[in-house]
């Protein structure tokens, strides 16, 4: 944010011309978007966690015997 002049931002419904803010403020706001990015960014592992998690649950529910196979060879011992 180094060229701020001109440039605006609105927060909770209020804008507020950047120029204006203290540096602190300005660098509480590139925190902010710092963080929301980050959380974007594990929202988007986070649904790639669990698309690979539902693929492992449907390759082990294939690998596993089937339910009346399974009890035929219990049976048998």
């Amino acid at each position: 944010m180094s060229d701020v002049t001109g440039a605006t931002i609105t927060i909770d419904g209020k804008q507020f011309d950047l120029s204006a803010l203290s540096e602190e403020a300005r660098s509480q706001i590139t925190n902010l978007q710092v963080v929301d990015q980050r959380i974007a960014e594990a929202q988007q592992t986070l649904a790639i966690l669990q698309t690979a998690r539902a693929a492992y649950a449907r390759a082990l529910q294939g690998a596993l015997p089937a339910q009346e196979q399974q009890a035929e060879t219990i049976s048998a011992e």
